[in-house]
C-alpha cells in the first residue's frame, strides 16, 4: 500500500481536474478556445508528474493536464493558457490549452508542444540523444542522469514519425520513456477500426524497446509501475514503452463533444474505470479516512478551482504591440568579419571550402556534431562534403543515419534544447519533403510559441540543383517551398568564400538554418562556373545571412545613358547571369542575394531603382515561386523607377527536371536565355 499521504495528495489532485472540467464545461463561451481536458488519465498522469525531477524532460501532449498538477503547476496558470493571457507563462496566448513549454527552476523541462499529433516523439527522442552524446563526451557530469519522457495517445502511434523515433531509440539505446495512453478513442475513430494492434504489441516488433503495460486508471499500479520504470531507465539508459489503459471520460475537445459520437453504452463502459471513485474506495479502507473527509476535500477543490478561474478570466489580455515579438532570437552575427582572401593561397572548390568549415566548427566547439546519410567514415558523403570527419572526430561526433529525414531534422530541436549545436544534412533537395513536417510543425514555430525559451540552433545541409544529367530525383530546386515557411533562415552560397563564411555565421545563429548548396557548383565542373572557386578564407572569417553583394557592376556612362539593367539572382544563376553578361560590356549590374531569408531587400531595391530595369533569375520553375513574389515586391517598392515591367526568368513549369541531359537543357534556363531577354529588356 501507498502511503497515505500520497495517496490522498493525488485524490486532492483528481477533484482538481474534475473540478477543472466542470468549470470549462459551464462556462463555454468564456472558455471559447478549443481546449481537451485529462478526465479518465488523472492516475497515470498525476503518478507520472510526482515522480519526475527537475534534471528530466517530458513532452506533455494536448490532454496532460493532470500531469501538469502533478509536477506542481498551479490551475491558475494552465488557465492563462486556456483563456490566451497575456500572462500564460508558456506561450504568451499563442498556443491551445496544455501546449505548455517551460525552463523554470525546479520543474522538469518541457520543450515546445505542438498539436500534431505524434510529432513530439522526433524532438522528444532527440533530447534522449542530446543527453546520450553529453553523457559520452563528458560535457555535463549529471548528478542524477535524468530521463526523457514523451506521452503520447495511443491513436498517434500509428503516425511513421513515431516509428522513425522509436527505431533511432532503440539503435541507440537512448534514456526514453514513451508514456502511451489508451483511451481507444482518436476522435471518432476507434481503435478497432484504426489499428490492428496496440501501441504494447507494436512495440514489440522494435528489438530493444522494453514494454511494460499499467492499468492507467488505477493510482497504486500506475505510481509503482512508473517508479520502477523511471528508476531502470536512470540507471540502464535504455528505452521503454509504457502502454496504460485508460477510460475517456471527458470530450475528445470542446469543439468535439462526446456525446455527437459516443454511446451511451461506451460512455457508460469506460465511467466504470474512472480514477476517482476508484482511488476513493481505496482511500476509504485506510484507518482514519472517512466519506466526509473526502467530500471535504472534493468541495475545497471546488472553490480552489472556482478562485483560479476568476482570477484568470481577470487578467489582462496580450498586447498587440507583442504579435511579432519571438520569430528569432537575436543572431550576435550581425557584420562581414575576418580574412576572406588571405594571401598566397590557392584557389578551393565549393565543396572543400564548406568541409573545411565544419571542421573547424568541429575542432572549436564541443558542443558541435554532424549526422545525415552516408555522411559518416565510409564515404563522407555522396558529395565528398564530409570526407574524412568520422575519422578526425569520431563515431559519436560525426555519423550515418538511416533514410529518416523527418528524425534528421526534428531531432535537432531536442538537441538545440539541450545547449548542442547539430548540423545535419538531408542527401537531396528533392527528398526533404519527409521533413517538411518536423521543419513546418516542431522547428519553425519553436521560438515564436515558447516566447523564445526555446529557440533551435541548428544547421541543415542540403544538396540542390541540376547538375547534369541527374534525373527528376537529384536535381530538384525547393527554396520556394522552405520560404513559404516562417520562422527559418535560408542560405544560398554560390561560391567558396561565400559557403564557409555562411556556414560559420549558420552555426553561430540560435535559429534554425537551411544550408541549399548547389551540386553543379561543388566543384566548379559544370562548364562556366569556374568562378565558383575562391581563395578560401581563414576560420575566423564570418559572412552574415541577409547580406547581398554587387557581383558585376555596370558602368557609369551605360547608367547614365539609360543603357543598363540589373538582374537579382543567386546559385547557379550568378553564373548564366555572368556569362550572358559577357555580351553587353558594361550594361549588366548583377546582384548575388545570397540568402533566401533574411533577404537584403535595401540592395535589391537601390539596385533596382539606380537601372530602372530588372530581371529576377532563378533555377527554380518559374510560376507562384520566390522569385515571382520578389519581382512582385520589387514592382511595388520600386514603381516610380521601373522604365519596364519586371522580367522574371526560370525553369519551364514542368513538374520534375527531365533525366536527359538536352530535355533538361531545355527546361533549365541557361546563359543564351539570358542573354536574349537581356537583349530584349535593353531595346525597350
Amino acid at each position: 500500500m501507498l502511503p497515505k499521504e500520497l495517496l490522498l495528495k493525488a485524490y486532492r489532485l483528481m477533484m482538481t481536474a474534475k473540478a477543472m472540467a466542470e468549470i470549462y464545461d459551464a462556462n463555454r463561451q468564456v472558455c471559447k478556445y478549443v481546449h481537451s481536458t485529462s478526465r479518465g488519465h488523472e492516475a497515470i498522469q498525476l503518478a507520472t508528474g510526482f515522480l519526475l525531477k527537475p534534471c528530466d524532460f517530458v513532452s506533455p501532449y494536448y490532454r496532460d493536464e493532470s500531469l501538469m498538477l502533478g509536477m506542481g503547476y498551479r490551475p491558475y496558470e494552465l488557465m492563462l493558457q486556456l483563456l490566451a493571457k497575456g500572462d500564460d507563462p508558456f506561450t504568451g496566448g499563442r498556443e491551445y490549452y496544455n501546449h505548455p513549454n517551460i525552463r523554470r527552476d525546479n520543474y522538469p523541462k518541457i520543450i515546445h508542444q505542438s498539436s500534431a499529433t505524434g510529432m513530439q516523439a522526433i524532438p522528444t527522442t532527440g533530447i534522449a540523444q542530446g543527453i546520450q552524446y553529453i553523457e559520452k563526451q563528458n560535457l555535463i557530469d549529471y548528478p542524477t542522469p535524468p530521463v526523457v519522457v514523451c506521452s503520447l495517445g495511443d491513436g498517434s502511434v500509428t503516425e511513421g514519425e513515431v516509428s522513425e523515433a522509436f527505431q533511432f531509440a532503440v539503435l541507440h539505446q537512448l534514456p526514453m520513456i514513451y508514456l502511451v495512453q489508451d483511451n481507444d478513442w482518436g476522435i471518432s475513430v476507434s481503435s478497432d477500426e484504426a489499428r490492428t494492434m496496440d501501441a504494447y504489441e507494436f512495440a514489440g516488433g522494435f528489438k530493444g524497446m522494453e514494454r511494460v503495460r499499467i492499468n492507467g486508471s488505477d493510482f497504486t499500479d500506475s505510481y509503482k509501475t512508473m517508479e520502477y520504470t523511471i528508476d531502470w531507465v536512470r540507471r540502464e539508459r535504455k528505452p521503454i514503452l509504457v502502454h496504460a489503459k485508460v477510460p475517456l471520460l471527458g470530450h475528445h475537445t470542446s469543439g468535439v463533444r462526446k456525446e455527437w459520437y459516443r454511446t451511451p453504452e461506451d460512455l457508460a463502459k469506460h465511467a466504470v474505470d474512472d480514477p476517482g471513485p476508484k482511488l476513493r474506495k481505496l482511500l476509504l479502507q485506510q484507518k482514519g479516512i472517512t466519506d466526509a473527509m473526502l467530500d471535504a476535500i472534493e468541495q475545497e477543490e471546488k472553490d480552489f478551482v472556482a478562485r483560479e478561474f476568476e482570477a484568470a478570466v481577470a487578467a489582462p489580455e496580450p498586447d498587440a504591440s507583442t504579435v511579432t515579438d519571438h520569430v528569432f532570437a537575436p543572431c550576435p552575427v550581425k557584420e562581414e568579419k575576418g580574412n576572406v582572401a588571405p594571401a598566397g593561397r590557392e584557389k578551393v572548390v565549393m565543396v572543400d571550402a564548406a568541409l573545411h568549415a565544419v571542421e573547424e566548427i568541429l575542432q572549436d566547439n564541443p558542443e558541435a556534431l554532424f549526422y545525415g546519410q552516408d555522411v559518416g567514415k565510409r564515404l563522407g558523403g555522396v558529395f565528398r562534403e564530409a570526407a574524412t570527419l568520422a575519422d578526425k572526430f569520431g563515431d559519436n561526433r560525426v555519423f550515418n543515419t538511416a533514410i529518416q529525414e523527418a528524425y534528421i531534422i526534428g531531432s535537432t530541436v531536442g538537441m538545440s534544447a539541450l545547449g548542442l549545436k547539430p548540423i545535419v544534412e538531408v542527401q537531396f533537395a528533392d527528398y526533404i519533403y519527409p521533413g517538411l513536417n518536423q521543419l513546418v510543425t516542431e522547428i519553425s514555430k519553436s521560438c515564436y510559441l515558447s516566447c523564445g525559451k526555446y529557440p533551435v540552433s541548428c544547421v541543415l545541409r542540403v544538396p540542390i540543383g541540376a547538375y547534369g544529367g541527374g534525373g527528376p530525383y537529384h536535381s530538384g530546386s525547393v527554396e520556394s517551398t522552405l520560404a513559404t515557411i516562417k520562422g527559418i533562415k535560408i542560405a544560398y552560397p554560390s561560391n567558396a568564400a561565400d559557403i564557409k563564411g555562411m556556414m560559420k555565421a549558420a552555426f553561430l545563429d540560435p535559429n534554425p538554418v537551411v544550408m541549399l548548396e548547389h551540386k553543379g557548383l561543388y566543384w566548379s565542373k559544370v562548364p562556366g562556373t569556374e568562378e565558383a572557386k575562391t581563395v578560401e578564407p581563414d576560420r575566423d572569417y564570418v559572412l552574415p545571412l541577409g547580406t547581398g553583394k554587387v557581383v558585376l557592376e555596370a558602368s557609369e556612362e551605360a547608367v547614365d545613358n539609360g543603357e543598363s539593367l540589373c538582374i537579382i539572382t543567386y546559385g547557379m544563376g550568378v553564373y548564366w547571369a555572368k556569362n550572358a553578361a559577357k555580351q553587353f560590356a558594361g550594361q549588366v549590374e548583377i546582384v548575388d542575394i545570397r540568402s533566401i531569408y533574411p533577404l537584403d531587400e535595401d540592395l535589391i531595391y537601390n539596385t533596382v531603382r539606380k537601372h530602372g530595369k530588372c530581371i529576377v533569375l532563378t533555377e527554380e520553375q518559374l510560376r507562384n515561386s520566390f522569385c515571382e513574389a520578389l519581382a512582385g515586391r520589387i514592382a511595388q517598392h520600386c514603381f516610380s523607377s521601373l522604365d519596364a515591367p519586371v522580367q522574371t526568368i526560370g525553369a519551364l513549369d514542368l513538374p520534375a527536371v527531365p533525366m536527359n541531359m538536352i530535355l533538361e537543357a531545355a527546361m533549365l534556363p541557361s546563359a543564351d536565355k539570358v542573354a536574349a531577354r537581356i537583349a530584349e529588356l535593353l531595346s525597350w
